[in-house]
C-alpha cells in the first residue's frame, strides 16, 4: 500500500491551506488591472488585506473575499478554504459545487470530485451532489473511470482494488498496492512485486517484478531486482534489465542511468543517445542540457552536440542551458549570454546572472544593477532596479529605490507607482 499511501497523500498535500499572498503589498490606483494575486485565464485574486475572492478581468466580482486562502483555479474550478480546516471548491461564477464543510477536498477527474469526511474518502459529482458515499480508509483520483482505494478486508487488514464511477468495486481486494489506470492498465502489487492489471481484473503482466514506474502512455520500466528494461504494453522488454533509474518521457526521449552515466533511449528502446554523461535534462525544442565533470553542454535529441560540453554553471539564477522563448541562458567565466537553438551566441556574455525569457523578456544584472533585455539583446528596461523577476502573466516585480513595485510587458510602473514614469521610456 506504500505507493497508493503516497499518492494519497501527495493529493492530501493539495489540501492543505496555501496562503497566495505571503508578503503584504499595498496596491494603490496605477494598477491598471486591479489586484492580480494570481491571473489565470481571465480570473484574478483579490483580497482586502486578509481574506481571498475573485473578479474576472473586466473587473465583475465573481466571489467576495471571504476565504482566508484560496489555490489557483485549475480548469474551470478552485479549491477555496473558509479557515484552516474547512475547504470546498468553487465554479469560475464563484458557484460553491462542494461546500466549505470538509478538510479535504480534490479537483474534478472523470465526472468525481474527491473528498475527506471522517477521515474516510468519497466522491461528489458534477451537479454537487455526493455520487460515493465517503468509506474508503484511502482512495485516488479517477483515470479512465476508475479508481484506486484501499479497503477493509476484516480482522484488522486492508487492502487495494479499484472502483468505478457508481462506487462499484470492480475486483477482489487482494493488492498490496495499486496505482492509476494508464491506457488500460493499472500497475498493482502483490506479495511486494509488481505486475500489470487489465480492465478485466486479469494480470496481464505477473506480479514478479521488485521495481516498476510508467513513463508515458504506452511505455513502462520494469525489472526482477534494482535493475529495470523498458517495456511498452506488449508486455516484452525492449531494452536489456540495465538500467537502474529512469525519468519520463519527452519529446520521444527517456533519460535513463545506466552504471552511474545517463543517456536517453528512445520509444523502441534504441539508446539514443548513450550513457556517457555525469547528468541530463529533459528535452524542450529538441534540445537539452548535459554535463561532463563540471562543464556543460546542450545535444540534440541525437545525441548531436548542439553546444559544445565546455560552459560553466556558477550563477545561481535560471535554469541554465535549457530552452525557454527558443533561447537557452548560458554561462561561461562568470558572464552569462544566451544561445539560440542552433548553439549560436545571440546575446553576448556581458551580465553578471540572469534569468531564462520569459514573455519574451529576461531579468539581467549589469554592473550590479538588473534591467530586462529582449530576444536580440537589446536592453528594453534600464540597470535601475536593485532587484528584478521574470515576467509571468504580464507581470514582473522588481526593488527600485529599496521599494517593491510593479511593471508591465511595456515597461509601465503599475504598483506603488507615485512619482515614476514608465521605464521604457528611459531606453529611448
Amino acid at each position: 500500500m506504500k505507493h497508493l499511501a503516497i499518492l494519497f497523500l501527495s493529493c492530501l498535500a493539495a489540501f492543505l491551506p496555501h496562503n497566495i499572498c505571503a508578503q503584504q503589498v499595498e496596491y494603490v490606483d496605477d494598477e491598471e488591472c486591479g489586484c492580480e494575486l494570481v491571473f489565470t485565464d481571465g480570473i484574478q485574486t483579490t483580497s482586502n488585506g486578509t481574506l481571498f475572492g475573485f473578479k474576472r478581468a473586466d473587473g465583475t466580482v465573481i466571489a467576495d473575499n471571504i476565504y482566508l486562502h484560496v489555490d489557483k483555479f485549475h480548469g474551470d474550478y478552485c479549491r477555496v478554504y473558509l479557515n484552516d480546516t474547512l475547504s470546498g471548491l468553487i465554479d469560475r461564477d464563484g458557484n460553491q459545487i462542494i461546500p466549505c464543510l470538509y478538510p479535504g477536498v480534490g479537483y474534478p477527474s472523470c465526472g468525481r470530485i474527491m473528498f475527506i469526511h471522517h477521515n474516510q474518502v468519497g466522491y461528489y459529482d458534477m451537479q454537487g451532489r455526493i455520487a460515493i458515499q465517503p468509506s474508503f480508509i484511502q482512495a485516488d483520483d479517477f483515470r479512465e473511470n476508475r479508481a484506486a482505494v484501499l479497503v477493509p478486508t476484516g480482522n484488522g487488514h486492508h487492502a487495494c482494488t479499484f472502483i468505478d464511477t457508481n462506487g462499484h468495486i470492480l475486483f477482489p481486494p487482494v493488492f498490496d498496492n495499486a496505482i492509476a489506470y494508464n491506457e488500460g492498465f493499472a500497475p498493482v502489487m502483490q506479495n511486494k512485486k509488481w505486475g500489470l492489471l487489465d480492465t478485466k481484473g486479469h494480470l496481464a503482466l505477473p506480479a514478479r517484478y521488485a521495481v516498476m514506474t510508467v513513463n508515458d502512455n504506452r511505455h513502462f520500466f520494469a525489472g526482477p531486482d534494482s535493475l529495470m528494461a523498458l517495456f511498452n504494453y506488449s508486455m516484452r522488454p525492449l531494452t536489456d534489465f540495465v538500467y537502474d533509474w529512469a525519468a519520463q518521457f519527452s519529446e520521444g526521449r527517456c533519460g535513463v542511468r545506466r552504471n552511474g552515466k545517463y543517456g536517453f533511449v528512445d520509444t523502441s528502446g534504441h539508446e539514443s543517445v548513450p550513457c556517457i554523461y555525469d547528468e541530463i535534462g529533459r528535452f524542450s525544442y529538441g534540445r537539452t542540457m548535459v554535463r561532463l565533470g563540471n562543464h556543460y553542454g546542450i545535444i540534440d535529441t541525437n545525441g548531436r552536440i548542439i553546444l559544445p560540453v565546455e560552459y560553466d554553471d556558477h550563477t545561481p539564477k535560471g535554469m541554465k542551458y535549457m530552452y525557454f522563448d527558443s533561447l537557452a541562458l548560458v554561462e561561461r567565466d562568470g558572464k552569462i549570454g544566451y544561445v539560440d537553438l542552433d548553439g549560436r551566441q545571440v546575446v553576448p556574455f556581458y551580465f553578471e546572472e540572469g534569468y531564462n525569457f520569459s514573455q519574451g523578456l529576461a531579468a539581467v544584472r549589469f554592473n550590479g544593477m538588473w534591467g530586462y533585455i529582449d530576444t536580440h539583446g537589446e536592453v528594453y528596461m534600464p540597470f535601475i532596479f536593485d532587484i528584478a523577476s521574470p515576467f509571468e502573466w504580464g507581470r514582473a516585480e522588481v526593488f527600485y529605490n529599496g521599494e517593491l513595485r510593479k511593471v508591465d510587458l511595456k515597461g509601465k510602473c503599475v504598483k506603488n507607482c507615485k512619482g515614476i514614469i514608465a521605464w521604457r521610456d528611459w531606453t529611448k
